[in-house]
Formats: C-alpha cells, sequence, structure tokens
C-alpha cells in the first residue's frame, strides 16, 4: 500500500521532500538491483567475459552511494524558506472566519 499523506503534497513542504527523496532512493536501489542481477545473471550462463559488467555495477555502485549521501547525511529539510503546511479545512472558510 502507498503511503498516505495527511495534506495537500507540497514540494516545498520539508516533510513532503524528505519522504519523496527516499523513495526516490529506494526506486534507485530497486532498479540497480534488477539491471545488475540481470546483466551478471547472463554474463555467468553464457561463461561470458564482459569487462562492461564489472564496470557498470563499480560505477552505478559509487552514484548510489552518492544519491543514499544525499538523501540521508546532505540534504538540508530544514524548511525555512517553505511555507507552513496549512489545516486542510482552513481552504473553505472564508477570511474573516479564519
Amino acid at each position: 500500500m502507498p503511503p498516505r499523506w495527511p495534506r495537500e503534497p507540497d514540494r516545498r513542504d520539508p516533510a513532503f521532500r524528505r519522504l519523496e527523496d527516499r523513495i526516490n532512493f529506494a526506486v534507485h536501489v530497486a532498479l540497480f538491483a534488477a539491471v545488475n542481477s540481470g546483466a551478471w545473471f547472463f554474463r555467468i550462463l553464457k561463461e561470458a567475459t564482459w569487462p562492461w559488467t564489472l564496470w557498470m555495477t563499480g560505477g552505478w555502485v559509487a552514484v548510489l552511494l552518492v544519491h543514499g549521501l544525499y538523501v540521508f547525511g546532505w540534504a538540508d529539510y530544514s524548511g525555512a524558506d517553505a511555507a507552513q503546511p496549512q489545516d486542510p479545512s482552513a481552504k473553505d472558510r472564508k477570511p474573516e472566519q479564519i
């Protein structure tokens, strides 16, 4: 079941950005696992000596490592410039009722 977001999704919301970046990282890891396991499976099956599989896996691991470091360590989700999340019922009220 996909995650449910309690308010209108907005990229300026720091919590939503953090969740979105972590989901993108999970998709990146899944794609890495699928593509590399397929490449290595056929390399072993055909008993081939494909040097590109080693380079592809090594390069992709490096990119994956940088992506993970960014998402879990370097990204700033402080939201100093972001608008505060609004009360979902506030948008239905008239300005004098708020």
